[in-house]
C-alpha cells in the first residue's frame, strides 16, 4: 500500500498518496471538515448530475477501459428521486480508476487530485484554494529536496569514479609489486585516502568511525554536496601528483 502523506489546512488533516506519479486525496478527510457524517456528504455529491458528468468526462480522457454504456445508464438516472450511487458502484460498473474506496484502519474514499479539487469546489471554493495553495507549497519543497538529492548523488558518483583513478595511481606508483593483493597492500590505499580525509574533513576514517559508531557507511556517505565535489577534485589532483612523483 502506498505511503500516506498529510497536509494540514485550517486545522484539518488531509491524507494523500502517490500512485504511478499521480496524487490521490482522501475525500473522507475533506468531508470531515464540514460534517462528521462523511459518507453522507460524499453520497450526496455523487447524486448530482454535474458530478456524474465531470466523473464521466475525466474517465473518458484518462481511462481507456472506461465503460461508456454503463456510464450513460447511470447518467440517465441522475435527477430521479430513486437514484443512488456509491463509489464502489461507480467503480464496479464503469471500470473507473479516478476514485477508490479503501477499507481498514487507514481506509476511506480516495480520489485523483482533479476529482478531489472538484469535490472541494462543491463544498467550499475558499477551502479549495487553501488546500491547493498548501499542496503547491509541499510540492515545491519536495522538488527542491529531490533536486538536492540528485545533485548529491551525482557528486557522490563522481567521487567514487575518481576514487578508482586515485587507487589505480596508488597501486601503480606507490605499492611495491611484492605485496600486490595482500593485506599489506590495503595500508597504502588507506594511508593515501586518509591524506585526503585529513585535508577535507580534519579526521581519518578510523577517527570518524570511533566518534560515530552507530552510523553505517563512511564519512564520505555523510558529506555535503560541496565536500563531495572538493573530494572528487582532490582525488583527481592527488592521482596526478602521485604519477609525477611529487
Amino acid at each position: 500500500m502506498a505511503k500516506h502523506q498529510i497536509i494540514t489546512v485550517d486545522n484539518s488533516e488531509i491524507r494523500f498518496y502517490q500512485e504511478k506519479e499521480e496524487d490521490f486525496f482522501s475525500l473522507t478527510d475533506i468531508a470531515k471538515k464540514f460534517n462528521e457524517r462523511t459518507d453522507q456528504v460524499i453520497f450526496n455529491w455523487l447524486r448530482n448530475r454535474s458530478t456524474v458528468d465531470f466523473l464521466g468526462a475525466w474517465e473518458t480522457i484518462h481511462n481507456a477501459s472506461f465503460n461508456p454504456l454503463e456510464f450513460e445508464g447511470i447518467r440517465n438516472q441522475t435527477g430521479l428521486s430513486t437514484f443512488v450511487l456509491s463509489v464502489s458502484d461507480w467503480v464496479e460498473k464503469t471500470n473507473a480508476i479516478g476514485m477508490r474506496a479503501k477499507t481498514g484502519r487507514y481506509g476511506g474514499t480516495f480520489a485523483h487530485r482533479d476529482i478531489a479539487f472538484e469535490f472541494l469546489s462543491h463544498l467550499s471554493p475558499t477551502f479549495k484554494l487553501y488546500v491547493f495553495k498548501e499542496f503547491q507549497r509541499l510540492k515545491a519543497v519536495e522538488a527542491e529536496q529531490n533536486k538536492q538529492t540528485l545533485a548529491w548523488n551525482l557528486k557522490r558518483t563522481l567521487a567514487k569514479v575518481n576514487y578508482l583513478i586515485h587507487t589505480d595511481a596508488v597501486k601503480e606508483h606507490l605499492v611495491p609489486p611484492r605485496i600486490y593483493n595482500t593485506k599489506a597492500e590495503s595500508i597504502y590505499f588507506a594511508s593515501e585516502a586518509d591524506l585526503l580525509n585529513m585535508a577535507l574533513f580534519g579526521v581519518t576514517a578510523k577517527q570518524w568511525r570511533e566518534v560515530n559508531p552507530d552510523l553505517k557507511g563512511n564519512m564520505r556517505d555523510y558529506a555535503s554536496s560541496e565536500q563531495l565535489l572538493v573530494l572528487a577534485n582532490l582525488e583527481n589532483l592527488n592521482a596526478e601528483f602521485i604519477r609525477q612523483g611529487l
